[in-house]
């Protein structure tokens, strides 16, 4: 199955494409399940403006900017059926080194169909705490860890990493290879991308452990998607046998 399930469209400040735009971007790629994921803050605030004032927007507000973006992202879902499944997900920031970007305790996103988590390997500068185990847990949606060395965290957790593998596995969460190469990121590629297809040890504790991995580009402009890294990237899982996540709820 050729996945890419780390998309933003111009929902994320980041983003520049409407969200159709990007979708049928993938479809032109060959891409067979697509996930947009904007990032909490980019969804909640909207405008720069508003993200920037000092005051707080109620948390009821909060949390119908996100189902009102989950609506749009689901008529797209429909709408392209025939032609791709479409994922509706979100970027989870935990970062506590700027202000108002972390996604809210007790906001509610249970209903999307994923959410990617980032800035787990910052510990006390998360709001993780380093504990990507609870707080994914406490999200109630599938979570998976994004562009981060899976291997460098728990390392510096101080953990056995295939232990902390078969539990992340347990949890339902998975681990994102992260394939971008394009102008927004200064076509600088992921090293630990490159050194967890390298490594047959880490793939075989990846394997016995049964943590299932996802691929996504990490896309913010349809003009620079690159669908063939993405392809290749799911088919080399495939090739040394670790299965992708697969969003059965």
């Amino acid at each position: 199955m050729i996945q890419d399930i780390h998309s933003h469209s111009y929902y994320s400040f980041c983003g520049n494409d409407d969200p159709s735009v990007m979708v049928e971007t993938a479809i032109a790629a060959g891409i067979e399940v697509y996930g947009i994921c904007d990032h909490n803050y980019g969804i909640c605030y909207g405008r720069r403006s508003i993200f920037k004032c000092d005051s707080e927007i109620p948390e009821e507000d909060y949390e119908k900017t996100l189902i009102r973006y989950y609506d749009h992202i689901s008529l797209l879902r429909e709408k392209y059926k025939d032609s791709i499944r479409l994922l509706c997900g979100v970027e989870v920031c935990t970062s506590l080194l700027r202000s108002r970007v972390a996604l809210p305790r007790q906001t509610d996103i249970s209903f999307f169909d994923y959410c990617l988590i980032e800035n787990v390997d910052l510990f006390e500068n998360s709001v993780t705490g380093g504990d990507l185990i609870g707080y994914a847990k406490s999200l109630g949606c599938p979570a998976g860890v994004a562009h981060t060395d899976l291997f460098k965290f728990i390392q510096k957790r101080g953990d056995d990493p295939y232990d902390y593998l078969c539990r992340m596995a347990d949890a339902g969460i998975f681990w994102e290879m992260n394939v971008n190469y394009d102008a927004t990121h200064r076509y600088i590629e992921h090293q630990y991308v490159k050194d967890f297809f390298a490594s047959e040890e880490q793939q075989e504790l990846v394997r016995r452990s049964g943590l299932r991995l996802s691929v996504g580009f990490d896309c913010h402009r349809a003009s620079e998607y690159l669908g063939e890294r993405v392809i290749n990237a799911c088919q080399k899982l495939e090739e040394i046998k670790i299965p992708t996540v697969n969003f059965v709820r």
